[in-house]
């Protein structure tokens, strides 16, 4: 059995990058639900993250099971609506997300910097700037 490379030996594993969240339709709504605390209606997340009613669906069942959202169903009027909010640990884990990308983005800035053959790669990683959420 293979033993687990230790941080030192393996700097650009990136255990931080949650599986839950790495995957574009999740990231896009947790990124639309942290940027509205309040929450969003079902019909405004879809519309926020051009996913289908089936995607966007599937989606938050991924995310609520994992407790990043919490997804409520009402009425409007006479009409049924349902909304979903970010929970407190769906926060956490986001934000520390964001905290391993920006390493990501660091690593690549440092390692094309050193690269004196990539010299375009590394001029467009140092115009990046990260910004603190």
């Amino acid at each position: 059995m293979a033993n687990k490379a230790k941080a030192s030996e393996a700097p650009f594993a990136y255990e931080g990058l949650d599986r839950v969240i790495h995957e574009r339709a999740r990231l896009s709504v947790l990124t639309s639900l942290i940027t509205h605390p309040k929450g969003l209606t079902f019909v405004d997340l879809k519309q926020l993250c051009a996913l289908t009613d089936g995607n966007l669906s599937r989606h938050l069942s991924v995310l609520e099971k994992a407790k990043m959202v919490e997804i409520w169903k009402g009425q409007d009027g006479n009409r049924p609506q349902t909304t979903c909010r970010i929970t407190a640990s769906g926060r956490k884990r986001y934000l520390e997300y964001l905290s391993t990308l920006e390493q990501v983005v660091r690593d690549a800035a440092k390692t094309a910097g050193k690269s004196a053959g990539d010299e375009g790669a590394a001029r467009g990683l140092r115009g990046l700037a990260i910004r603190r959420v």
